[in-house]
């Protein structure tokens, strides 16, 4: 059995993007030479989401792309015998740039580990920076986000779930889960 809690709804997550990107700006003083690049999947909707909230507050567009992580994982061998890979959108040249990398939620750091990696695949960025909707501890890499909607202590037995409309077809929220 499962039980799960609701810590963020539509609201609250909404608002944690928008703090995020007034931080991301106050940081990088402006949009200047910045780009944001969304882990696929739910990590590339929240740099969508990033790169409108830059918009509405700079009045500027930022280049966004999406990176598709699966050959670069530690746990591949793990995941499937035939993990499905999907494309990787990155149609602007991260050379010299302000890079913010975007991702649902930060756990042990290997997603990000893989990421970075590929990254360097398309380029030497200037700076790479990590913005993450959900921080919950349990690190494994020394890996940290600059910019965090919400930190939620967990414990190993948990599973945060972040569920977004456009990927979801559902209201979005993050719930976390124990299991029992």
């Amino acid at each position: 059995m499962t039980t799960h809690s609701k810590i963020l709804d539509s609201d609250a997550i909404r608002r944690a993007l928008t703090r995020v990107a007034h931080e991301i700006l106050e940081k990088n003083k402006g949009v200047g030479d910045l780009c944001v690049v969304g882990i696929r999947t739910r990590g590339a909707v929240l740099a969508q989401r990033l790169k409108d909230g830059i918009r509405q507050i700079e009045g500027t567009e930022v280049p966004v792309g999406i990176l598709d992580i699966t050959l670069y994982r530690d746990d591949l061998t793990l995941v499937s015998a035939q993990p499905l890979v999907r494309e990787t959108k990155i149609d602007f040249d991260i050379t010299g740039k302000k890079l913010v990398l975007v991702d649902d939620v930060l756990f042990t750091g290997r997603t990000i580990r893989a990421a970075l990696d590929a990254l360097i695949d398309f380029g030497r960025p200037a700076e790479i920076q990590l913005a993450v909707l959900i921080d919950r501890g349990h690190r494994e890499l020394p890996i940290r986000a600059d910019y965090v909607g919400k930190n939620i202590p967990t414990s190993l037995d948990q599973n945060v779930k972040v569920i977004l409309e456009e990927v979801d077809s559902r209201a979005d929220e993050v719930i976390v889960e124990k299991r029992q």
